[in-house]
């Protein structure tokens, strides 16, 4: 290999181009003395930089073996040949022969027809491509690993002269395509529910690096040892903060946050860096830039979440070492804060003033990302997968959350502040009446008593159980645990979390549906095959058979937890009777398990089936004679029912639940769970709207199970409900053949002073 081979001959490199840096002159002058260096270190022809330009073109800024003319004249679109392709792709490429590459164009100005073999490296900065670094040579050429990995160091010093704009104006570098001063309204996911206003604050850690070179590694690995030494001791200081101290979902992303801070692949990487001749900074951006331009690539939601906790743990680590001086002033920011990301780890919220902070906006983002599972902690409200967020929004413009439907209003008009605001004030008015209703029955105006229960899925869910006056948590999803933690937790932890669980319900019973994983649930440290439906795919239940280890693990987890309590367990997504019956074989074991081992059981165990699946509408006698209890996923059942995605915009409303089709097969549930004398809940999405939970209840369902906040307007809605008289009305629409009854229930509310 040429000069540049190990560290020494790194460091020798990086120390020409801090002279060439450090020379003066216009940043043009130094980026061609730069490529003139790297072509004669790494004996190359050729070494030629381009440098995007606004609409995602590179420009050939600077060349040393290619003929000058093409200077400023030669652009690629993103894309576009080989160049194109390694700043598409952001990762480095390596050819021995380019010239037959599918994706090689030729570009005559050039001529660079005579070299055979290239190797390019993306310039990246915060994450984003800023450019292309690429030496090529006349003879083919196998470039080896560590030729690579030198280029991409010089990659990481031209970033911060491309960043700095002096190459290119700094705006220039940000895209600008659809930014607008109007007002604008952005659609998103509901990560947590809620209401605000207040002022944009752009989440983007740009931290301009004064020195790229070190003058002595020795020196700059020491400070790196201090810097950690110090960042971990914050970490500590903010795990032990009196509102996170205690236990919880949140909790656990902390500390295994605070794991990845002694992370020895990270820490190594980095001081791996640092040996070749960069500063502890320079080291520490190279490794996260790297992270950064693969997270595009990465789509297990573990290893994303990994990638962003080690970022976020990145920059903490620049900050430090760089001082105080990096960070931004607490008192700079305004009162009531919209904090806008594009993702960021757990901690990285905590930074921020948690008195000022109003709410939080993500360009991406899921309800089981860390960040989200924080922000629920500390009651914020949460929309994510805001398609191009920071190309709308600018610093302080003014936002408005509307966390209950996942819509974003940016630079609101004052007719939308003045609705909103109000709007805020009648919410207030209504939790305030609902909260009056929180220790008053559940009771139609003619005496029917219907229960309300509560949906969560995290511990810190639970304590809505007895803020909301439910009867009871009518469904606990498991999977949320599993799919927050590095590993599949033992029976002990399992057994520690639902035994928490059932402590906060306190004498409220808890049903426990078991893993419902697969299809858009996946597991971190599980590797499952890609399906092209996987909503009908290998999830549920049907993994839980085939991994029959996993499914009896989490059952005796839920039997010692609840010892000498009552306990209900439900199978979800059962298809055929035989699933249930395999199901419950299992659960069987491991009670007789227990018993053998004489140690404490539950004092009763109840066994129930999700109905999702329409299939199973033709084994319900079967079914009803094995179960104790049926509860209906409303979700689910409505996406196979009419054969139609849920997730999918196009065709997300068109099918509704209160249609006659739904409604036939929901009322023969209804029918046959009364005549086999078994109970039945509605644990979907219609049980927390108003009007569907009317529908239902005029079916004959007596239990419902919905999100806390909708426990209020739906008892509401029970209380002023004369049960005799809906059911008469139903019974004289239900033969319509329009495609939703819903318009004509609204209707009956409404002459009926049915609060809705």
């Amino acid at each position: 290999m040429p000069q540049a081979d190990g560290p020494t001959g790194t460091r020798l490199l990086l120390r020409r181009l801090r002279d060439a840096m450090a020379g003066g002159g216009k940043a043009q002058e130094r980026l061609n003395k730069i490529v003139t260096i790297v072509a004669a270190d790494m004996v190359a022809e050729v070494c030629s930089a381009y440098v995007m330009r606004p609409g995602e073109v590179l420009e050939l800024f600077a060349t040393k073996g290619l003929k000058p003319e093409a200077v400023h004249k030669t652009r690629l679109r993103v894309g576009e040949g080989l160049v194109g392709d390694i700043a598409a792709h952001a990762r480095p490429l390596s050819l021995a022969e380019a010239q037959s590459h599918p994706n090689f164009a030729y570009r005559p100005e050039t001529g660079e027809e005579i070299y055979h073999s290239l190797m390019g490296v993306p310039i990246l900065r915060g994450g984003r491509v800023l450019g292309v670094l690429v030496v090529q040579n006349r003879t083919p050429r196998h470039y080896h690993e560590e030729e690579v990995e030198t280029l991409e160091t010089v990659a990481t010093v031209l970033a911060e002269l491309v960043a700095s704009g002096e190459l290119v104006a700094r705006e220039e570098l940000e895209p600008t395509e659809g930014i607008a001063l109007l007002p604008v309204r952005l659609e998103g996911v509901v990560l947590n529910g809620g209401l605000a206003i207040g002022q944009a604050v752009l989440h983007e850690t740009r931290i301009m690096l004064k020195q790229m070179v070190a003058e002595d590694p020795r020196q700059e690995m020491e400070r790196l040892r201090e810097a950690v030494a110090t960042m971990q001791s914050a970490l500590d200081d903010m795990l032990a903060s009196s509102d996170l101290a205690d236990g919880g979902e949140h909790r656990d992303i902390l500390e295994t946050y605070r794991m990845f801070a002694e992370d020895r692949g990270w820490l190594g990487r980095i001081a791996e860096i640092v040996d070749s001749g960069l500063t502890a900074e320079a080291a520490v951006q190279k490794v996260k830039d790297d992270m950064r331009a693969r997270l595009d690539q990465v789509v297990d939601p573990y290893l994303r979440e990994r990638v962003l906790d080690l970022e976020d743990l990145g920059n903490r680590l620049i900050k430090h070492l760089m001082g105080d001086a990096a960070a931004a002033p607490a008192e700079s920011l305004p009162d009531d804060v919209i904090l806008v990301a594009r993702d960021m780890g757990p901690a990285e919220l905590l930074d921020y003033d948690r008195r000022r902070l109003r709410g939080l906006v993500l360009e991406e983002g899921s309800t089981t990302s860390h960040v989200a599972i924080v922000a629920r902690a500390i009651d914020i409200p949460v929309v994510g997968r805001v398609n191009n967020l920071f190309r709308r929004v600018e610093p302080r413009d003014m936002l408005i959350i509307d966390g209950d439907n996942g819509t974003i209003f940016v630079r609101p008009g004052e007719d939308i502040r003045q609705n909103f605001l109000e709007g805020m004030r009648a919410r207030s008015q209504r939790k305030a009446m609902f909260a009056a209703t929180r220790e008053l029955p559940a009771v139609t105006r003619d005496g029917v008593a219907i229960s309300l229960n509560i949906n969560a899925g995290l511990l810190i869910d639970v304590p809505h159980l007895h803020d909301s006056g439910a009867d009871g948590v009518g469904l606990y999803r498991t999977e949320i645990p599993f799919m927050v933690r590095s590993e599949f937790p033992d029976v002990a932890a399992q057994t520690e979390i639902y035994r928490k669980i059932l402590s906060l319900a306190g004498d409220k019973p808890v049903v426990f549906r078991t893993l419902d994983v697969g299809g858009d649930k996946v597991l971190p440290y599980w590797r499952g095959e890609d399906e092209e439906n996987p909503a009908m795919g290998w999830r549920a239940i049907r993994i839980g058979l085939d991994r029959p280890i996993m499914l009896r693990q989490q059952l005796r987890a839920l039997l010692r937890a609840a010892a000498e309590r009552p306990l209900h367990v439900m199978f979800p997504m059962i298809s055929e009777v035989s699933e249930f019956v395999a199901a419950r074989r299992m659960l069987e074991l491991e009670l007789k398990r227990i018993r053998t081992a004489g140690k404490p059981v539950p004092s009763e165990v109840r066994v129930g089936a999700m109905f999702e699946v329409p299939a199973l509408a033709w084994q319900l006698k079967e079914l009803l004679s094995r179960v104790d209890f049926l509860s209906v996923g409303s979700n689910d059942l409505r996406q196979f029912l009419f054969a139609s995605d849920r997730s999918s915009p196009r065709i997300a409303d068109r099918y509704d639940t209160l249609s006659p089709a739904m409604l036939g097969i929901l009322e023969l549930l209804v029918r046959e769970c009364g005549a086999a004398a078994k109970p039945i809940s509605l644990c979907g999405e219609m049980a927390g709207q108003p009007v569907d939970a009317m529908a239902l209840i005029g079916l004959g369902f007596r239990t419902l199970s919905m999100a806390p906040p909708a426990v209020g307007p739906v008892k509401t809605m029970i209380r002023s409900l004369d049960l005799a008289r809906l059911q008469t009305y139903l019974t004289g629409i239900r033969g319509s053949a329009a495609g939703s009854l819903r318009g004509r229930l609204r209707a009956f509310a409404r002459d009926h002073n049915v609060a809705l």
